[in-house]
């Protein structure tokens, strides 16, 4: 609640405005039962035809600020609800962007989109119906509730015996209903996810032919998700019938009590009927109340999941510290790196080389041997368990990460192209000029099939590059990587589509314009890094063997291995 009441704060003034305006057509609407009682019990036995059409229109007056009043009201709450979420779903966003890897892993993708989406809806209706009933719907009961006792205090006691227990009853579904909405968001994370992978994955799952077994996939977490939802609001659908119960059984006793009491003479027809236009206005906003209590149970679950994201640390607070320098001979140092994901099995046992500017390394090794991780320690994703890593001979935790990554030219193994133009998608947001962009797509071999395309750099990419072969993107890919002129070059499998033809051509551009910079490749195929300075070779996390190429194909059993499957031991460009 801390959290919401800062983005609350700024919109004081207009909430108090609208609850200012509220607040006197709820009161405005209190007195039109009293001026109906004394129209019938006072004006209407005198005969006065023109004070009966006074008191008439004063009424017409009063509904019709009320009505007046309440819209203006509800048109401020929903503007104010409507900016409140905006701001909190612009912080979400940005926070989720700057989440560390950590945070996002234990998030997870469809549950932070689930609160960016589904969550934020409720908590903007939550905003909103507080406003707008928030403040009326207890003014009309407690404000009918004493009118009631002005008119008649026996008839009150009648109708107040019956508020207790509709008070337990929202007390005892309320205090349960913020925990119960929490495992519906929970299960709407979970369903997300399935339909998030089916969407991504759509063409391998025909492929496969194992649309049947996606559905039975998505129906069993759409079922789980109607299972919670059914739980949760069978547990707050019993407030309405509940509180209808109570309020119709408080109705009887005022009805057979208020007859008995006309029949005596001790109170009147008008009375009466404004009693019960009263108790018409407190039963009314007493579901109000049951509505807004089911409404606030969803809306407080998704803001406590909102606010876990909002109030996490993320790389924007973190601080650089000062650690023991490096070599400074080094462009790039791995110096005894050990590193687990999970705390329970290192991914990476004590790591460790050097490049010197301009050199390249290669890795290799098998699927899960760690190959993607050292890049992913190297750009500070994730903190490393033991050991240091050093650019220029600085520990890369002494950088702030925006720093630290500004150096690097990166194509990730499951890298993305966005819907948009080819050449937005080579510059990304940099200040490269047209020159820089041409000479990037040239290194990388995607000129000449940019070339053909009907709009050439203006041509529009569709989601994740969809109308491009892979061949295609993955030479986009590196023409974004190379634009930006780094100091540093990750390639992660950035080749795997690539003909050996391309292949080679491309190797031979890296070698021949990129001279000065430094690079890290990791690869599949022996033919990628054979030229390296260096080549580690890794498996299960550890340094299986290291060298040129032309010691390890001699040496190390697992090189071997993996160049005889690829090409029989014969290697050609």
């Amino acid at each position: 609640m801390k959290t919401l009441r800062t983005y609350l704060r700024p919109w004081y003034g207009m909430m108090a405005a609208g609850l200012t305006i509220k607040i006197t057509g709820s009161f405005m609407e209190l007195f039109l039962p009293e001026i109906l009682s004394r129209i019938i019990d006072e004006i209407v036995p005198r005969g006065n035809m023109q004070e009966i059409v006074f008191w008439g229109c004063v009424m017409g007056a009063i509904s019709l600020l009320a009505l007046i009043f309440n819209i203006l009201a509800n048109r401020n709450a929903s503007r104010v609800a409507r900016n409140i979420t905006e701001n909190i779903r612009h912080d979400l966003f940005d926070k989720a962007l700057y989440l560390t890897c950590e945070k996002t892993d234990a998030f997870t993708i469809p549950s932070i989109e689930s609160r960016l989406t589904s969550d934020t809806y409720h908590l903007h209706r939550m905003i909103g119906m507080m406003q707008r009933l928030g403040v009326r719907a207890p003014i009309i009961a407690v404000g009918g509730l004493i009118m009631t006792f002005v008119l008649d205090p026996f008839l009150a006691m009648v109708f107040l015996a019956v508020v207790p227990f509709m008070v337990i009853v929202l007390y005892l579904r309320a205090t349960r209903g913020v925990r119960m909405f929490t495992e519906v968001q929970k299960a709407n994370d979970r369903m997300v996810g399935v339909v998030r992978e089916n969407a991504q994955g759509i063409r391998i799952i025909k492929a496969l032919s194992k649309v049947g077994y996606e559905k039975k996939r998505f129906h069993g977490v759409n079922e789980n998700l109607k299972d919670e939802e059914v739980r949760a609001n069978r547990m707050m659908a019993l407030i309405n019938p509940a509180m209808n119960f109570l309020l119709y059984l408080g109705m009887v006793g005022v009805i057979l009590a208020g007859a008995y009491r006309v029949n005596l003479g001790l109170s009147k027809t008008g009375r009466i009927l404004a009693f019960m236009s009263y108790f018409q206005m407190i039963s009314r906003s007493l579901m109000a109340v049951s509505r807004m209590f089911i409404m606030f149970s969803r809306g407080m679950a998704s803001s406590k999941r909102i606010m876990e994201v909002l109030n996490c640390e993320t790389e924007k607070d973190y601080v650089a510290k000062e650690y023991p320098a490096g070599d400074p001979a080094c462009a790039l140092e791995f110096r005894d790196v050990t590193f687990s994901y999970l705390k329970v099995k290192n991914n990476l046992k004590n790591i460790s080389f050097k490049l010197k500017k301009g050199e390249t390394l290669g890795i290799i090794g098998a699927t899960g041997a760690g190959k993607t991780t050292v890049l992913s320690l190297l750009l500070h994703f994730y903190d490393i368990d033991e050991g240091a890593i050093y650019l220029n001979g600085r520990d890369i935790r002494s950088f702030a990460p925006s720093e630290l990554r500004r150096q690097f030219g990166v194509v990730m193994q499951n890298d993305f192209l966005f819907r948009d133009s080819l050449e937005e998608n080579v510059r990304f947001g940099r200040d490269v000029s047209e020159e820089e962009m041409l000479e990037a797509e040239e290194d990388a071999q995607a000129a000449e099939f940019i070339h053909d395309l009907p709009e050439e750099n203006s041509y529009q990419l569709s989601v994740k590059g969809a109308n491009l072969s892979g061949g295609q993107r993955q030479r986009v890919l590196l023409s974004r990587a190379f634009a930006g002129k780094p100091e540093f070059l990750l390639l992660d499998d950035s080749s795997s589509a690539l003909d050996y033809k391309t292949d080679a051509a491309l190797r031979r551009a890296l070698q021949e314009k990129y001279p000065d910079t430094t690079m890290i490749i990791v690869a599949q195929r022996v033919s990628s890094i054979k030229n390296c300075d260096e080549i580690l070779v890794l498996d299960h996390g550890s340094i299986s063997g290291r060298g040129r190429h032309e010691d390890l194909i001699k040496d190390n059993t697992l090189y071997q291995d993996i160049a005889d499957s690829q090409m029989g031991g014969a290697l050609f460009d």
